[in-house]
């Protein structure tokens, strides 16, 4: 009996897939909006054609697939498919109340399935709405709700009302971290990006429980160990903790495990391959022997394998690193270079670009339609695209077409590019206040807009300017500013100066880490002396033109350009006056070295500057160069070396030694307290009118200073003993400054 009933499904199925009809002739019914055309368009439906109850299904599957119907049936009857449909409402308008920032709804509008004037499709209400409270969450109202309310109207079409209750916002009231965590909580919550809410930090949204944030904080912190050498190091789930006042407190526990240290380092090749080509690979790798573990050294060492794909026919290579670890704190480093069979990129698509000109996208790409493909490119295609800071998020899917061809599709998700900046300071030199705008994505070309205005007891500067990374698509950064700027130093300095003028300027990567910025300047200057001031002085007095052309050389070797704890960087700058009232050339020199010892950070510089005028004439007192107080603590901002009937007048050459180290933590609640020893040397000297105004005394100090990261802001403290000084100078034992943007 069982096997009768399945011999009858069978023959059922078997007859249900034999039977087919011959369509002639198409008849569509109850459509109102949604034209006959439109609907053989979507339906594919080809006259003349045999269609079976397979090819019918796929009819109402493609038809139900344009969102137009709620519902579909079909009959087919003597060649005669007649089509009865139930068409969609069409919405007339979304509306979302409880939300008074434009801009808050314009994002949410933006993210909806449901759109105006489209077809309404109950299903994705649900959808929408999660969207919704997502977006909310990561704006910080974690407690909102949202509900939905239809409004029929006449004309088959519907009004699409959410109601949200935005609620309280929930803030993150303290960041900690747990667990075999090795470094203070302070430096921690600087590598990621979460940040503890505080009153002055209003703009910001990075105060808000955000879960994309978080898990952008843990690649972060683990980024971090890992270049510390902690190999095995493990950010465990983090902890959101609701707390009384409906804030939250967010916990990342750590298991950094002990360092690591690269013993034995070995590079592989293939047979055919040449050695020499890779002996500067071999080099890296050998002096990465008896150090720590660091992924951005690896991957700088893989940076050089992507050059020699440029330099040598080597486009087919896959590099790879491999790690064995031989006891609890050692392990050997492997790095292998393989051969791939030749495949290449047929298409390159680009997702997600709503503002960013595809252009800008696909210009940053290292890979292009009909190239060879090439994975170290590709991830340096991919990392360009993060590097440009105006997408939130970069993704790539890569697409086999067949055994050697491939298609890739690039998904970026944009992020607000406007900035609005405030910032106050206060200390023993006076006080600063500082306002600004910025645009990151300007008409989404990636073009940087910024405009700011600053003030102290000195100097009232404002500032226009325009970075475009990638001018005329040349690889080359293109700067052009405008700016204008009063200064009254006619108390300790005798003058007073009003300059307004303009910069136009490229830079880009000339060597290896090396990158090489020239600049032309033209300025106009008003220059007024006080009536004690020396004839010498004096005779300065008037209005200049002055046109120079600038340009630096920058070699930039530390780990990472905040926090440093090792590398150095080496810069060059020269100043030529052209076509100006101007003769005086500048040039200056700093090289900066750090060296991490334990938890201690060490940190020596030195640097020189000189500025000489052309023939007899003298370096005008608003070029000539002062030491600022941040280069030589213990003594006033530019109030040392020669003077001038009372005025310190600056001098032709400067040279400066800064040594400092970092001191271990002093106990578990000053963790947000930095202590530094220094050491400062410099001296300013060379007066072109008067040889006897000149002081060759080298001015000295050494003390302690204080980085205390307060509620109001970051304090700077320092105590300061001068250890050789000029009878002349202005010093100063206590130093304090008290500042931060909000």
């Amino acid at each position: 009996m069982y096997k009768f009933f399945n011999i009858i499904l069978i023959t059922c199925f078997l007859a249900s897939k034999c039977y087919s009809e011959i369509i002639n002739k198409v008849n569509i019914v109850n459509n109102e909006r949604i034209t006959k055309e439109t609907i053989l368009v979507f339906s594919n439906i080809e006259i003349g054609k045999n269609y079976d109850s397979n090819d019918l299904d796929q009819i109402i599957q493609d038809l139900y697939q344009t969102n137009f119907f709620s519902n579909i049936s079909l009959n087919l009857n003597n060649g005669i498919l007649t089509i009865d449909v139930t068409e969609n409402k069409i919405i007339r308008e979304i509306k979302i109340n409880g939300i008074k920032k434009t801009e808050l709804v314009d994002i949410l509008k933006k993210q909806l399935l449901l759109k105006d004037k489209n077809p309404f499709v109950e299903n994705y209400v649900s959808n929408d709405i999660d969207r919704i409270q997502k977006i909310l969450k990561n704006s910080g109202y974690y407690f909102s709700s949202v509900s939905e309310k239809l409004i029929f109207n006449e004309n088959n079409t519907v009004n699409l009302i959410y109601d949200i209750n935005l609620g309280e916002k929930a803030y993150i009231k303290s960041i900690e971290f747990t667990g075999d965590k090795y470094y203070k909580d302070r430096l921690l919550r600087n590598i990621i990006i979460s940040e503890e809410s505080r009153f002055w930090k209003f703009i910001t949204n990075r105060k808000f429980i955000n879960s994309e944030n978080i898990k952008l904080d843990k690649r972060l912190l683990k980024n971090y160990y890992l270049n510390k050498g902690h190999y095995k190091v493990e950010i465990n789930d983090s902890n959101v903790e609701l707390t009384e006042n409906k804030n939250f407190k967010l916990q990342y526990n750590i298991n950094a495990g002990p360092k690591f240290r690269i013993i034995k380092s070995s590079l592989v090749l293939p047979d055919d391959y040449n050695e020499k080509d890779f002996n500067k690979i071999k080099e890296k790798l050998n002096k990465l022997e008896g150090k720590f573990y660091s992924l951005n050294k690896l991957n700088k060492i893989a940076k050089e394998v992507d050059k020699l794909t440029y330099r040598n026919d080597y486009e087919f290579i896959n590099a790879s690193f491999k790690e064995k670890v031989t006891s609890e704190n050692e392990l050997e480093l492997t790095f292998e270079i393989k051969e791939f069979e030749k495949r290449y990129l047929t298409k390159v698509n680009v997702f997600g670009n709503n503002i960013t000109e595809e252009k800008v996208i696909r210009d940053n790409l290292e890979v292009d339609e009909g190239d060879p493909f090439n994975e170290l490119l590709l991830v340096k295609s991919i990392n360009n695209l993060k590097a440009l800071n105006i997408f939130s998020k970069v993704d790539y899917e890569l697409v086999s077409e067949d055994e050697d061809k491939k298609s890739l599709n690039i998904s970026v998700s944009e992020k607000p590019t406007g900035e609005i900046f405030a910032s106050a300071g206060a200390g023993t030199q006076g006080s600063t206040i500082g306002f600004g705008v910025k645009e990151n994505n300007f008409l989404g070309k990636n073009i940087a807009l910024d405009t700011n205005l600053r003030l102290n007891d000195e100097t009232i500067k404002g500032a226009f300017s325009i970075v475009n990374p990638n001018w005329n698509y040349s690889d080359k950064t293109l700067i052009a500013s405008i700016e204008s700027s009063v200064t009254d130093r006619l108390t300790d300095y005798g003058y007073e100066t009003g300059k307004t003028g303009i910069s136009l300027g490229s830079a880009w990567e000339q060597y290896d880490d090396v990158i090489f910025s020239p600049k032309l300047r033209v300025f106009h200057e008003k220059l007024d002396t006080n009536q004690s001031a020396t004839e010498n002085l004096k005779k300065q007095e008037g209005e200049y033109f002055d046109t120079s052309f600038a340009y630096g050389m920058d070699l930039d070797k530390r780990n990472q350009r905040f926090q440093t704890s090792s590398g150095y960087r080496s810069t060059f700058n020269q100043s030529i006056p052209i076509i100006s009232e101007d003769t005086a050339f500048f040039n200056s020199y700093e090289f900066t070295t750090f060296n991490q010892i334990s938890d201690m950070v060490t940190r020596l510089s030195i640097q020189g500057s000189a500025i000489n005028a052309i023939g007899d004439e003298d370096v005008r007192i608003s070029k000539r160069l002062y030491i600022p107080s941040k280069k030589l603590r213990g003594f006033e901002s530019g109030k040392i070396g020669p003077k001038d009937s009372g005025d310190f007048i600056g001098g032709n050459y400067t040279a400066v030694l800064n040594a400092s180290t970092t001191l271990p933590e002093f106990g578990a609640n000053l963790e947000t307290i930095d202590f530094q020893i220094f050491f400062d040397a410099a001296n300013v000297w060379g007066v072109d009118y008067d040889s006897s105004l000149d002081n060759s005394t080298l001015r000295s100090s050494i003390g302690l200073s204080v980085d205390w990261f307060t509620i109001v802001g970051p304090l700077n403290f320092s105590v300061t003993q001068p250890i050789s000084k000029a009878s002349s100078d202005k010093t100063e034992t206590v130093r304090f400054n008290i500042g931060t943007t909000f």
